[in-house]
Parts: C-alpha cells; sequence; structure tokens
C-alpha cells in the first residue's frame, strides 16, 4: 500500500512464468492502511505503527511520502528509546493465514519468500531520527544511537522467531534489506557501517539461520554496495538483491567473478533506463547478456533491479519476460 505495489493474480504470474510466490506478514505497509487515511486536502495522510507520518498527494501520487520523522527534535537519551510506545513486532496476528498459503504455492511447485516486518535497521534510523541526524547520531551521540539501532534489530529478530516457529518448514528464502548505496558511492563509509550497523545485522542474520537453517537469507541494498559485499558475505546471506546496474562498481563481470563462489544475484534488469526508455528488442538483449554473465554456471535469480516504474511501457515489460524465459 505504502509503495502502491499490487501482488499480480496468480495467472498472470504463471502466464510470465514466475516461479516464485510471497508471503507478506502484516505491517505498517499493507495492515489496514486504507482505513486509517485521513483527508488532509490535497493530500492524504497516514500515521503507522512505528509514528511516522506519510503523505499521498491527491493529484499525480504515486507513492507515500514519509513526512515526518518521531524522535527528529528529541534530546538524544537512551531513555527516549525505552520509553517509546513501539510495536508489538511478534503479535501472531501479523502471520495469520500464511502457513496456508506457503502449502498452497508449494503444492504448485513454487519457491516461497517472505518479507520481513519493516526496513533495515539504517533506514529505520533515518526514518525515526531524519536524514542530518541518523548520520551524526553514532559520532555525537553513541550511547543513544547504539540503543536505538539494537532496538530496532531487537524487534526484528522478535517478529522472526514468531513468524519462522510456525514458517520455517514451507519458506525457501527469507528477505532482509537495508539500502547502504548510492548511485555514485555508499550513504556512509564501510567502516562507519562496520562499527555501528553491522554487527546487529549479524545478531538478525544468526537469528534467523538458528530458527530457519534450510531457508536462504536475501538481502536487498540498492546502489554501489560493492565495498561492503565481502561484509554481506561474512554476516552469512546467500542471496544478494538488486544488483543495480547503472550504480557506480556494480559490474556484473567484475561480481560474478569475484563474489559468484559465495552468493547468489537477484536482479539485474535495469529500471531506470533501460525498460522505461530502450526498445523491446535493446531489452531482450540485455536480458540475455545478464543471463550470460551472471548466469553462468548458476547463481543468478534474473528480475528487475527494483519496481517497475509507472511510466514503462507494457511491451517493455513483457520483453523482459520473453528475453528471460527464452534467453
Amino acid at each position: 500500500m505504502i509503495q502502491q505495489i499490487i501482488i499480480p493474480a496468480d495467472d498472470i504470474l504463471d502466464e510470465l512464468g514466475v516461479d516464485t510466490r510471497g508471503l507478506f506478514p502484516l505491517t505498517s505497509h499493507n495492515w489496514n492502511v486504507f482505513n486509517s487515511l485521513f483527508d488532509s486536502g490535497d493530500r492524504w495522510e497516514y500515521n503507522d505503527e512505528w509514528g511516522f507520518t506519510h503523505h499521498f498527494p491527491k493529484e499525480n501520487g504515486h507513492w507515500f511520502s514519509l513526512v515526518r520523522h518521531p524522535m527528529e527534535n528529541i534530546l538524544p537519551d537512551v531513555t527516549e528509546v525505552e520509553a517509546y510506545n513501539w510495536p508489538i513486532a511478534n503479535a501472531r496476528e501479523r502471520i495469520k493465514g500464511l502457513r496456508e498459503k506457503a502449502l498452497r504455492f508449494r503444492e504448485q511447485g513454487k519457491l516461497v519468500l517472505i518479507k520481513g516486518l519493516c526496513a533495515g535497521i539504517f533506514e529505520m534510523h533515518q526514518r525515526f531520527r531524519g536524514m542530518t541526524n541518523a548520520m551524526t547520531d553514532s559520532f555525537l551521540y553513541p550511547e543513544f544511537s547504539d540503543r536505538l539501532i539494537g532496538k530496532l534489530a531487537d524487534l526484528k529478530i522478535e517478529f522472526w522467531e514468531m513468524a519462522l516457529a510456525e514458517l520455517a518448514d514451507v519458506v525457501d528464502v527469507i528477505a532482509e534489506a537495508d539500502d547502504y548505496g548510492t548511485q555514485e558511492s555508499q550513504l556512509i563509509s564501510p567502516d562507519h557501517f562496520r562499527e555501528y550497523y553491522k554487527p546487529h545485522i549479524t545478531r538478525i542474520i544468526a537469528s534467523i539461520k538458528h530458527s530457519a537453517p534450510e531457508a536462504k537469507i536475501m538481502f536487498h541494498s540498492c546502489g554501489n554496495v560493492r565495498p561492503i559485499i565481502p561484509d554481506f558475505i561474512e554476516v552469512g546471506l546467500d542471496i544478494l538483491n538488486p544488483i543495480q546496474p547503472l550504480a557506480h562498481g556494480m559490474d556484473p563481470l567484475y561480481l560474478k567473478k569475484t563474489y559468484g563462489k559465495d552468493l547468489v544475484f537477484f536482479g539485474g534488469i535495469d529500471v531506470q533506463h533501460l525498460l522505461p526508455y530502450e526498445t523491446p528488442q535493446k531489452i531482450k538483449s540485455e536480458v540475455r547478456r545478464r543471463i550470460e554473465i551472471l548466469g553462468k554456471d548458476g547463481g543468478f535469480i534474473i528480475a528487475p533491479a527494483h519496481n517497475i516504474q509507472p511510466d514503462t511501457p507494457v511491451e517493455n515489460v513483457l520483453a523482459f519476460f520473453e528475453a528471460a524465459l527464452n534467453p
């Protein structure tokens, strides 16, 4: 709901040759959002379970945008973290009916992927404190910052322990995420990531592996994340998404040669220029090239590198699927 992403009907997915199916727990992105909207003149307003405020323009709106950060103007003290009204991460209602769905998908021969509670701990840090504060908290208020990041990790762990107690044996891929890359570089330095965020990501991944040792763990991180890919491997990730093609440093030949023995690559098809603006023939050619490079000896899940945007021609979307199925 927040990103205005549809879940296509099964017959459409089958027609397109999609061999996976998703499980979507109830979260602030899809749980009673429509009934919680407030009419605010030229926009709709939504206040979610985390205390974030989102706006959706009534005219030409494509998705919700975050407009209020609940901890942006507080005195950065650990007591603020302890006193905050946190969501109940392990509420069983979040996964109601998902086991039945997973079993049905498996009977159809599909691989089953499950999404998590919320965005990554770095992204959630920004959503609580605002971008400027999130970038400096670790240096100016290290105790507060680590407690906030740690609390976010704790909530993720609580969710996964609850969800995987019921679903571990019926899911194939478990999805986590955190965006550390930009088009050119990283939002924070690799050393900053390693000191302040990586230890908590390590805790999250270890918990997931303990609860679901047979499942593979996928991690989404946009942009140029090349300098921290070894860290992703070290914490135990199996699949890296989205392999953003136009981001600096994300050369598929280099990535496959350097990390192909340790990671499955998921994504790789450009949504910034290729899919919306190129011809179907050019798209088919690029899809086949990516399969040749990233799919050599296996280890590649082909997909768009992010959500397909509204201005993408339908014929271009179909060209992608046709080439993916018939390389």
